[in-house]
């Protein structure tokens, strides 16, 4: 395989990462008891997911 002819930047290499950025987790509220929940997954308070009841929570 070929290698660089020349050292790349540090400005250069700076650019090309400036999309490497930590993004958080979306979250939306629970249309059951309207607590914050991760997108697409079961609410960790009530158990509910699409309308039904999933899983059983202790409270």
């Amino acid at each position: 395989m070929p290698h660089p002819k020349r050292r790349m930047s540090k400005t250069r290499t700076a650019k090309r990462r400036t999309h490497y950025k930590a993004v958080s987790a979306t979250t939306t509220l629970c249309p059951q008891c309207s607590n914050a929940k991760l997108s697409h997954t079961a609410c960790t308070s009530c158990g509910y997911y699409n309308g039904r009841q999933v899983i059983t929570v202790d409270l």
